[in-house]
């Protein structure tokens, strides 16, 4: 049995919070193993004072559009003031946090270094260490599994809020085990707590647990768009559709220009590891190619366990960049900054290494620098 950072803080460990004014980073769709929203379950306790909400992307309610920015307001649930962090800042400010004893943060993270929930619990440790604030983080499983680690660490250079820390790309780590890495690079360090899972092995899928799977954002449908989103989501720098505005985002990969049963077909001859595809057809409703008709294929994953995301999202836009070089391209970026791609990848060597044709060896080249940082990151595991 499973129990989740909110569950074992309200059977065990109530005296982080009791008598305390707290503010909660979260959203509606992070629930205990009952499906209870967090949000209400601190609510309605009075050996403490739920006084401040704070909404990271998406916001409180979950509601908003990836990039949409999201106004701050009152929560018509609970009545109590909403500050989004991801508005007019996402660094929640002196101000924001005044009148609270402690920040408890419960987001889900889903295994991938773009997710942007890390991004902003870094930004808060960062505001409350700068206040000394204690943070308490409620961990959650990583719905992936914390052994299965790929990609590229993450260069300095490339940093934004895809892509914040020197991380790769599937990381392996839960957010309470993130949020002890990060702060060992704070200046003064926060005043950390991490409530941990209790009965999660590091190997498991969220699936292999007691669990329920809740989107913890719009396009988060379900594990396998979690599995596969560590590579699919190259997608978002090239001029190819990955499902943004149908109801398979990060499984169906598209275009109006690309043949999808001879991608299909190519694809599949490569034999990776979990994954088949098949040809498909769909039309989206917002995003690239809005109301187009897309041609492609949809990725099917048939072993879990087995399947290698990154080097399955690298070959697709490898396949797709060599059988329609005349119509594949990269996204241009603000004049000044790096290429999306480059972001999403952390480098600009994964873009080089597809437009000569070789884009296999990033993750070749990149296997020493993921052992390494196996190693280096031993000592912040929990499970």
């Amino acid at each position: 049995m499973v129990q989740l950072g909110i569950e074992v803080l309200l059977t065990d460990r109530m005296e982080l919070i009791r008598g305390k004014a707290i503010g909660l980073v979260t959203n509606y769709t992070m629930t205990d193993s009952h499906y209870r929203p967090v949000i209400d379950l601190l609510a309605e306790n009075r050996e403490w004072q739920l006084k401040k909400l704070f909404g990271p992307e998406h916001g409180v309610q979950n509601a908003a559009k990836e990039g949409e920015h999201v106004h701050s307001g009152i929560d018509s649930n609970t009545g109590l003031p909403v500050f989004s962090l991801y508005g007019e800042t996402r660094k929640p400010t002196s101000e924001m946090l005044s009148a609270l004893d402690a920040i408890v943060m419960d987001l889900q993270d889903i295994g991938s270094r773009y997710y942007t929930n890390m991004n902003t619990v870094y930004y808060c440790m960062e505001a409350c260490a700068a206040l000394g604030l204690p943070c308490i983080i409620l961990d959650r499983p990583n719905p992936i599994n914390g052994v299965t680690r790929e990609g590229i660490i993450l260069e300095s250079e490339f940093r934004s809020f895809v892509g914040l820390h020197l991380i790769p790309n599937r990381h392996g780590l839960t957010m309470g085990e993130l949020a002890q890495f990060f702060n060992q690079n704070l200046k003064p360090q926060c005043d950390l707590t991490v409530v941990e899972t209790r009965g999660w092995l590091r190997t498991q899928l969220l699936s292999e647990t007691n669990l329920p799977f809740v989107p913890s954002s719009p396009n988060t449908t379900n594990l396998d768009m979690c599995l596969l989103y560590p590579g699919t989501c190259f997608f978002e720098g090239v001029n190819v559709s990955l499902g943004r505005g149908t109801t398979h985002p990060f499984e169906v990969v598209g275009a109006p220009y690309i043949d999808g049963h001879r991608l299909s077909d190519w694809f599949n001859a490569q034999k990776l590891p979990g994954v088949v595809s098949r040809p498909t057809y769909f039309t989206p409703t917002y995003s690239q190619y809005t109301g187009e008709l897309c041609k492609g294929i949809q990725l099917h994953v048939i072993d879990s366990k087995n399947l290698e995301s990154v080097r399955t999202g690298v070959t697709l836009l490898q396949g797709i960049h060599d059988l329609f070089p005349n119509l594949f391209e990269f996204i241009k970026g603000a004049e000044g900054r790096p290429l999306f791609i480059d972001l999403l990848a952390g480098t600009d060597e994964l873009r080089r290494l597809v437009e000569e044709g070789e884009g296999l060896r990033y993750l070749t080249e990149s296997r020493e620098g993921v052992e390494r940082f196996t190693r280096e990151i031993k000592d912040f595991e929990l499970y």
